[in-house]
């Protein structure tokens, strides 16, 4: 495996180049605040005085900041020292900030992937952490071994922005079904004994996550079966749940727009269609075709 330089030494950065030394590789670290390696440099990394010399130090160059912004700068910094090398940005942005950061790498000769760290610093190392890479195949594949050192390792498409992509679909993800676990504990026990209820939600969410891989396909190929209910019979029950609701004083907006979604199709004729068939609801101009 190639040598590495890590820029950046955070709680995750740190823990980034750590997790690089225990498995032998020769790091070189940076960080503006220089005693930030410390500890590293006890454990054998090598301490570089300015960014460029970082950067000239390794083939594989990993930044981890705290925003976009500080990236740019860091980069900006390093010069022609980039070329050559394989810079692989592991701080949390948008998609379009990734292409971004990708085409800097092209114009300054080097390659690029935007990678996403779904873990805690203290999950780096273990096959608990989750890490998405995007962009040229060629330099995943050039530096894949080190890369799997850090957690359990996905390339997910060519295009820089997809690793970021992938990350903010996730986190919408946890987002929408937490608030919607929060609705169901407000309507069933307020701020009284809710706990009766939790592993019932559980079973609940289960057969969400059960069902992903079909409903993936269902929209892949558009067509919705019905599956337990068809939307038709799904309205009346969004009904009775606003109803109840708003005699709970709970906010019902985020459920009426569930409804409203649902009452479009079933105007349209489509009321014998599942749920899945919402995506068009949801999308209507990727799927206006």
């Amino acid at each position: 495996m190639n040598d590495v330089t890590v820029l950046g030494l955070g709680a995750m950065g740190s823990a980034l180049a750590r997790t690089f030394l225990e498995h032998g590789l020769a790091t070189t670290v940076w960080n503006r605040t220089a005693a930030k390696a410390d500890d590293l440099v006890a454990r054998g990394a090598r301490r570089a005085g300015t960014v460029a010399d970082a950067v000239a130090a390794a083939p594989l160059v990993v930044v981890c900041l705290t925003d976009h912004d500080a990236t740019e700068q860091i980069l900006e910094a390093c010069g022609d020292a980039m070329a050559g090398r394989t810079l692989v940005d592991l701080t949390t942005g948008t998609p379009e900030q990734a292409r971004e950061t990708a085409q800097w790498a092209g114009k300054h000769g080097a390659g690029h992937l935007d990678g996403v760290v779904q873990a805690g610093p203290g999950q780096i190392g273990t096959p608990d952490a989750t890490l998405f890479y995007s962009g040229a195949p060629q330099a995943f594949a050039a530096h894949r071994a080190a890369l799997e050192l850090l957690g359990t390792t996905h390339h997910v498409g060519d295009d820089a922005g997809q690793a970021a992509l992938y990350d903010l679909a996730l986190l919408g993800l946890w987002y929408d079904t937490t608030l919607a676990y929060l609705h169901a504990l407000a309507l069933v026990g307020g701020a009284g004994d809710v706990e009766p209820f939790a592993p019932f939600a559980a079973r609940q969410i289960d057969h969400v996550v059960q069902a992903a891989p079909e409903v993936a396909r269902e929209i892949r190929d558009r067509a919705y079966p019905r599956g337990p209910a068809s939307l038709t019979e799904h309205a009346p029950v969004l009904e009775h749940l606003v109803r109840l609701r708003t005699a709970s004083n709970l906010d019902t907006a985020q459920l009426e727009h569930v409804l409203s979604l649902v009452n479009r199709p079933i105007a349209a004729g489509h009321g014998a269609e599942g749920f899945t068939s919402l995506i068009e609801e949801l999308a209507p101009i990727i799927f206006a075709a």
